[in-house]
């Protein structure tokens, strides 16, 4: 092996090794680690997402958003874009509590939204960020300077590691920046307080963050498209920080949520299973990463999610619509196909 080939295989090697430990840590959470509180009810709206239909009906858990009568329909449909913003709300002994978990990209549509589904920002008692791609946190800093009257001083903003890293992708004909978040323009507000995490946590009563999620299965991996910005250097984005949420269902079992689910939705249920050593799963909801995956791992990824047997599927955003489609096909006693504004109703 000459010098040239020697550096090339310890590189690969380092990195290899570097992957592997920053998967282990905060990734590697005990079994019933986690003692998370049962809900009595736990609802949560899509305030946007790459779909919506205005004459879709309101399917078992699912309510759709409607228009009201007498209103201008030039004044109520909802916005839609490729981006995707939750608000999530849960009852823990009889007492609300609701947070944001992401934000979409324009300021205009998820506000107008929000106004439509009569979502009130002084009701918020935190914000997560599931990763830090501009659909999940370009409209955030708008937000929080057009609500800065009404969004509560203080309010903890929970991200993972690398949340304001530059992210890049690349195409064919080059390398396209993706932009970062701002942890300055942020901090510069003065409303929110950033907290970092790494290890599962409560956003609010009845909510986790699932922290650093473990990989465990063989098939879901990060394509070497998607980059980050360490040190100096674009390296392969293996989105070591990127969050979830867990919910616990009284006598239902678990919710999760996803963002993009860039290290696997069945990474994502299996670490929340992990976590809160609860096997049960009620439900599992967010975008599941599949768009332009190979026909073989949409297959494995439908397998293994009806070995965990949820009665509800709902995927979203980022999914695809090949993904999306075997999953109605294959699992259609659970599956829901998701619009802008509909709210999932989860009770015991």
């Amino acid at each position: 092996m000459n010098r040239r080939d020697f550096l090339k295989v310890s590189a690969a090697t380092g990195a290899a090794l570097i992957v592997g430990e920053a998967l282990k840590g905060g990734g590697e959470v005990a079994y019933g680690s986690i003692k998370i509180p049962e809900v009595e009810k736990a609802t949560i709206t899509i305030i946007t997402d790459n779909y919506f239909d205005a004459l879709r009906p309101d399917y078992k858990v699912a309510t759709r958003y409607k228009m009201k009568p007498g209103s201008s329909i030039y004044n109520s449909n909802l916005h839609s874009e490729h981006g995707l913003s939750y608000y999530i709300e849960t009852v823990v002994n009889g007492k609300s509590h609701s947070f944001m978990f992401d934000y979409g990209v324009d300021l205009q549509g998820v506000s107008r939204n929000m106004e439509l589904l009569n979502i009130d920002f002084k009701a918020l008692e935190a914000l997560g960020l599931s990763h830090g791609h501009f659909d999940h946190w370009g409209a955030l800093i708008a937000l929080l300077k057009s609500q800065k009257e009404k969004i509560p001083k203080g309010i903890p903003l929970y991200v993972g590691e690398e949340a304001f890293n530059e992210r890049f992708i690349r195409f064919p004909m080059g390398i396209q920046s993706l932009e970062y978040l701002n942890r300055g323009d942020i901090e510069s507000l003065g409303l929110v307080k950033i907290v970092e995490i790494k290890d599962p946590f409560p956003i609010v009563e009845g909510a986790y963050s699932t922290g650093k999620i473990e990989r465990v299965t063989e098939y879901e991996k990060v394509p070497p498209i998607f980059l980050i910005q360490r040190g100096g250097k674009q390296e392969h984005d293996i989105f070591i920080g990127e969050q979830a949420v867990v919910l616990n269902v009284k006598g239902k079992g678990l919710v999760v949520l996803s963002g993009c689910a860039h290290s696997g939705i069945v990474n994502a249920v299996k670490h929340a299973q992990k976590m809160t050593g609860i096997e049960k799963v009620h439900a599992v909801l967010g975008g599941f990463h599949l768009i332009g995956a190979k026909p073989e791992i949409i297959q494995r990824t439908i397998g293994d999610i009806k070995a965990v047997a949820p009665e509800y599927i709902v995927p979203t955003h980022c999914t695809g619509f090949e993904a999306i489609s075997a999953f109605a096909r294959e699992m259609p006693g659970q599956f829901i196909l998701n619009t802008a504004g509909t709210r999932y109703l989860f009770t015991a």
